[in-house]
């Protein structure tokens, strides 16, 4: 064979591998459990043969792994639903999935609503995914939403989706038990249910060895995580006295993973008063490598509307917890995530939560106006009777209260060293760097010799309310 029939045929064969290569794009929404989910689903579909693209118009399967959490977000999903449609209309072979809680919650019907979509999997069935995506691609529907009352995805080595190479989430707990009557996410996630932590150690070793310099251990409730050999956390007391001596709760999962990997930053989310211990607390204080942040959900600073969201802690019991975090850890930020306009709030209770954020004075939160979710006890029991105005109103009392507190928390910042992790570079400009301190507050600081993943003592010289603004001072060599 002559040399040019060679390099035709090379050319013909390399050509053939990239028509014959299907691509796969996948889009998240809401908390970061959909995130870490999202790369669970890109291991589970490459090993379908299927390469990442971040580019629509290549794509083969396009996958958007949805949030329930309010109205807005379902919303936000459906007119992006409607933008597929001329990519369908150009692209026959196109397939589009609908992943996660909004999956969940609308099953089948998410079929008859958006004829776009082609297949529908439930936050518990990614594993039958190979099995759907061939269903789909023999024409046929698709649909898997069983809960599953096992499954942790401990088996599965997630594929970093754009990744910084720097920080990742490791999921530890699936599932929620708690039931508050506002919340949809156990009847989208299911029973609450640990990981194996054997699996949780591989996977942060595996990150490690990639050079990864931080973690964040995810969970509906990390602080609830239980581990006495696998099973619902609800039979734990079923078991026998050794199985419940020999298993491993938060705090020392915290403490094995800190100990296991002494120059990795960690960090976790999210916690709920009611379940978070002071052995959690001091394991933190004990351990330079677990970061000082607490995000610590509270939504009302009101023990009537607490009662009425099945919340389980009080008002007094809230903030007896933040006393002791802040003895325990002075310098410890705290985060908060607030709902207003909750049926039945009355101004009074509204001005108890404007109340309790000052006596806390929260580095930052997430502040939402009530949103009832179909099928939830608060939908079925109670009016959704607070007008929006009224929501608006008070949601913009807390947003700017907030905004006063967390300028108030950076301006502390002001003439201190802080240890940065360099993440990215700075949004806005290509001349500094950006990265987290341990107390998540974002950092911004002139590039100089530093990289992406290089610890650096950063002195703060001046601020905003969510962004510290500094000057490099060495590198903590870590």
């Amino acid at each position: 064979m002559n040399v040019d029939l060679q390099i035709k045929n090379k050319e013909s064969i390399s050509e053939s591998i990239k028509i014959d290569s299907k691509k796969f794009y996948i889009e998240s929404y809401g908390c970061q459990m959909n995130f870490a989910d999202s790369e669970v689903v890109a291991s589970i579909v490459s090993n379908e043969g299927y390469d990442s693209t971040n580019n629509l118009n290549d794509a083969d399967l396009i996958l958007l792994n949805t949030c329930s959490i309010r109205d807005k977000a379902e919303q936000t999903v459906r007119k992006r639903l409607q933008g597929f449609n001329k990519l369908k209309r150009n692209n026959k072979n196109l397939k589009v999935g609908v992943l996660g809680c909004m999956a969940e919650r609308l099953k089948n019907k998410f079929l008859e609503e958006e004829k776009i979509v082609d297949l529908v999997v439930g936050p518990d069935a990614y594993k039958d995914l190979p099995n759907l995506i061939k269903e789909v691609n023999e024409g046929r529907n698709a649909v898997n939403v069983i809960l599953s009352k096992d499954e942790t995805y401990g088996d599965v080595n997630p594929v970093r989706l754009s990744s910084n190479g720097v920080t990742a989430f490791v999921s530890i707990t699936r599932g929620c038990d708690n039931m508050c009557s506002f919340c949809v996410v156990p009847f989208t996630r299911g029973r609450e249910r640990s990981r194996d932590p054997k699996s949780i150690i591989k996977e942060i070793e595996i990150l490690v060895n990639k050079n990864y310099k931080e973690v964040t251990l995810l969970g509906q409730n990390v602080d609830s995580y239980l581990w006495y050999g696998g099973g619902l956390k609800k039979d734990f007391k079923k078991i026998s006295g050794l199985r419940q001596k020999t298993s491993i709760n938060f705090s020392k999962l915290l403490k094995l993973v800190a100990e296991t990997f002494p120059h990795l930053r960690i960090r976790f989310s999210t916690s709920n008063p009611q379940d978070m211990s002071s052995d959690v607390i001091l394991t933190m204080s004990k351990y330079k490598n677990i970061c000082n942040h607490i995000h610590l959900p509270v939504q009302s600073g009101s023990d009537d509307v607490l009662k009425a969201m099945n919340r389980q802690h009080t008002r007094a019991e809230y903030l007896t917890l933040i006393k002791e975090i802040k003895e325990i850890i002075p310098d410890c930020s705290i985060s908060q995530d607030i709902i207003t306009g909750f049926p039945n709030e009355t101004e009074n209770d509204h001005k108890l939560t404007l109340d309790l954020m000052d006596k806390v004075k929260y580095d930052f939160g997430y502040m939402f106006k009530y949103s009832e979710r179909p099928g939830t006890f608060a939908a079925k029991k109670f009016k959704d009777n607070v007008s929006e105005l009224v929501k608006k109103n008070r949601l913009q009392e807390i947003v700017d209260l907030q905004q006063e507190h967390s300028n108030f928390r950076t301006n502390n910042y002001i003439g201190k060293s802080v240890e940065v992790l360099i993440e990215k570079e700075s949004k806005k400009s290509n001349m500094q760097w950006s990265g987290r301190n341990e107390q998540n507050t974002v950092v911004v600081f002139n590039k100089e010799d530093y990289k992406i993943g290089d610890f650096v003592n950063v002195l703060i010289k001046k601020c905003t309310s969510a962004t510290l603004i500094g000057e490099a001072i060495n590198p903590t060599n870590k």
